[in-house]
């Protein structure tokens, strides 16, 4: 096995993230459905930026997110997204570098622009998502780092980035140099909509091996089933896959490994101002943990607190230190360094 430098490399669309406040009234006039994620057009995107209130830009992408918040605990982070060689495109890698996670990825020399992901937040925190994918779908099997992905512990997949074929040619290259250098490989489900669309093909995933460990929300387990109780879609996903940690918003989460259940609070937050990033900094700390080889309920623990602190401020990205607010939780006690 090749020397472990990371702890987790994070494959997924790089985007740069536009977030504005909105009113329920805005989303009507737009046509927009709350809390989703509609993938735009450039005219469209241009259209929509024209018409929405004053934005914080700020580099995003669920798997970039998730990068960031392993960073934030002190681990280390590499990343693999396409960004394009514009002003958007050196915003994204330079805003990631400064964080120290490594950035292998070349940039797309010619062709679509950096993406972009216009975020509206509605007062009751629920955020509806505008993408324009650009320059992300250009991510191909030669994009995949050989040497990168042999020294992350976990290697961990965004399932938005599974619409391009040349995309998913490069999850399963990662998926190949992963588990032939005894690597581990995780894959987010990323959205309802995103089942709807690739329903079958996540499930061949998980059963043939590809992924080992897969994060949902309870809808996604819905969805990902067909069913309307999530006890059956539990147990379905139990039968597909090594391990799961399912969130289940103010309820908390659930991780999933054979007939075991470890049922893990939500975190304690004064104050929601924005949803952004909940599952993907969830999903950070329970990376971190597990490349540590925490226990899986401590792992759920450091999950729950990255996604709390994300959801107390604006953005996708810590604002605080999540090593810090770990250390005072005695949650990285007796971990491995």
């Amino acid at each position: 096995m090749a020397e472990r430098k990371y702890d987790v490399l994070a494959i997924g669309n790089a985007i740069v993230d536009v977030l504005a406040q909105a009113d329920d009234a805005f989303l009507v006039s737009e046509k927009l459905v709350k809390g989703s994620m509609h993938l735009i057009e450039a005219d469209r995107a241009e259209t929509l930026y024209d018409t929405m209130g004053p934005g914080q830009l700020i580099s995003g992408g669920c798997a970039g997110n998730t990068a960031a918040g392993v960073a934030s605990l002190g681990g280390a982070a590499a990343f693999i997204g396409k960004v394009a060689d514009d002003e958007l495109g050196h915003f994204y890698r330079h805003d990631m570098q400064s964080v120290g996670i490594a950035f292998p990825a070349k940039p797309l020399a010619e062709g679509a622009p950096t993406a972009r992901c216009l975020i509206l937040i509605t007062p009751d925190s629920e955020r509806t998502m505008n993408t324009y994918l650009g320059a992300c779908q250009e991510l191909t099997p030669a994009d995949i780092d050989k040497a990168t992905v042999e020294a992350a512990e976990i290697t961990y997949l965004e399932g938005y980035l599974w619409d391009p074929p040349k995309a998913k040619e490069a999850f399963r290259t990662a998926s190949e140099i992963a588990h032939g250098a005894g690597r581990k490989v995780a894959l987010t489900l990323s959205d309802s909509f995103c089942v709807d669309r690739f329903r079958a093909e996540f499930r061949e995933l998980m059963r043939s091996g590809v992924v080992d460990i897969v994060f949902a929300n309870n809808h996604e387990v819905l969805a990902l089933y067909e069913t309307s109780d999530l006890a059956t879609g539990i147990e379905s996903l139990a039968a597909d896959v090594d391990l799961a940690a399912v969130t289940l918003g103010a309820e908390g989460s659930l991780v999933v490994r054979g007939a075991e259940r470890i049922t893990v609070p939500a975190p304690e937050v004064e104050t929601i101002l924005d949803k952004t990033g909940a599952g993907d900094l969830y999903a950070s700390g329970f990376l971190f943990g597990l490349a540590r080889s925490a226990p899986l309920g401590r792992c759920a623990e450091l999950g729950s607190l990255a996604a709390g602190e994300i959801i107390s401020h604006l953005g996708a990205r810590p604002q605080a230190s999540l090593r810090s607010l770990a250390e005072q939780e005695r949650l990285l006690a007796g971990l491995a360094a």
